[in-house]
């Protein structure tokens, strides 16, 4: 079990921006596979709603790796997690604004479109992240 802590020390004196590339891409990822098997079972005219549930679903996944994983802070579940869903929440209807102009005005597969989509959104999420959902109080 000491070996795990120190492993997780390790990992957390990583530099936040290297931790988010890599947990975001897990988290993107896991994001990608859950949109393309909404579209593949409901529909590409429903990409809307195939955006929707894979913000609900990945939230809850991606709220644990970016506390634990990304900002390593400890306590503050409730509240950070009400913080999450803020960020959430602009991450969503940006995600939603980007898809619809580049799937109905740049005429992009809806596959490709959600992908530069993710890309997008991951910056302002990850600013969203560290400066309001996970900011850390200096102690003086």
């Amino acid at each position: 079990m000491n070996e795990i802590v120190k492993l997780y020390n390790s990992w957390c004196k990583i530099p936040d921006k290297i931790r988010f590339l890599i947990i975001g891409a897990v988290n993107a990822g896991i994001s990608y596979i859950i949109f393309a098997l909404c579209v593949f079972l409901i529909g590409d005219r429903y990409y809307q709603i195939c955006a929707a549930l894979q913000w609900i679903i990945s939230s809850f996944f991606s709220f644990t790796n970016q506390k634990l994983f990304v900002f390593c802070t400890k306590g503050n579940w409730v509240k950070e997690y009400l913080k999450c869903c803020t960020t959430w929440l602009v991450s969503y209807l940006l995600n939603v604004l980007i898809l619809e102009v580049l799937v109905k005005y740049v005429d992009l597969n809806v596959f490709v479109a959600q992908l530069l989509s993710i890309f997008t959104v991951s910056v302002v999420t990850y600013v969203l992240f560290k400066y309001f959902a996970f900011k850390v109080q200096k102690v003086a």
